[in-house]
């Protein structure tokens, strides 16, 4: 197996983190290199050939001939491809690592996107849209009792064993309060699944990549979530998606 020498590039948002934790998780040696969202950073030149498509996170393989690999689920396979012989996040037999990838496309095109404009809606809008708020929030939720119904009698969601099917979904999940879900408690199976994976060494070391992990504050603190999205309102000056 080639020795890994990887360059991160990451903010510590749900996507961003995904890949921390998976490096973490591996023991893969990287450094992380972390994006100014205010400065558009995404949007130089240099980072879009990298990702053609200008988001984070994406990851750079020194170790394979500077191999670029962008879209975080693309991310956790490639590394369990190249990283992971013994098949921790990825199993080898081919039924589970088919149930593994079949839940990495469930938060690819299903929890993320819904979530992500949940979150949108609820807190960085520049007008209140009742519609687009409950549209969201309400499918969020949904997709949880996806989660909470697949975790029944079961610690983790493939095989009862961690993997990158827990892996890409918990970031996400873990700031709920972020996207108009105030309290999981209706969801008791996904807590218990949060909880779990939140106590684990390799999480939350990826958790604080590349800066501490601001969502921890928050819970503490809620009232520096409302500081933290005026500032963010200002900062951004947010756009559509058409022109982001």
């Amino acid at each position: 197996m080639t020795t890994p020498d990887i360059t991160l590039y990451t903010v510590g948002t749900p996507n961003g983190v995904k890949i921390s934790i998976v490096l973490e998780e591996l023991g893969i040696p990287y450094k992380a290199r972390e994006i100014s969202f205010k400065d558009e950073e995404q949007k130089q030149p240099w980072f879009l050939k990298i990702n053609p498509n200008g988001r984070i996170p994406a990851i750079t393989d020194h170790s394979r001939g500077d191999f670029h690999v962008f879209e975080s689920g693309a991310i956790m396979i490639y590394l369990c491809e190249h990283y992971d012989p013994e098949g921790k996040l990825l199993p080898k037999d081919s039924d589970l690592r088919s149930q593994v990838i079949q839940w990495i496309m469930f938060q690819m095109g299903g929890l993320g996107p819904m979530q992500g404009q949940a979150g949108h809606f609820n807190r960085y809008a520049p007008e209140k849209i009742p519609y687009a708020i409950k549209r969201y929030t309400d499918e969020t939720k949904r997709l949880y009792s996806v989660l909470n119904g697949a975790l029944e009698g079961k610690e983790y969601l493939v095989g009862n064993k961690y993997t990158l099917a827990d892996a890409i979904s918990f970031p996400w999940v873990r700031v709920h309060f972020l996207s108009g879900v105030s309290s999981i408690d209706e969801f008791p199976n996904l807590k218990a699944w949060v909880a779990r994976i939140s106590a684990r060494p390799a999480v939350q070391k990826g958790l604080n990549v590349p800066t501490p992990d601001k969502f921890q504050e928050f819970l503490d603190n809620p009232e520096k979530l409302d500081e933290f999205v005026k500032n963010a309102q200002n900062s951004f000056k947010w756009k559509s998606t058409d022109e982001k």
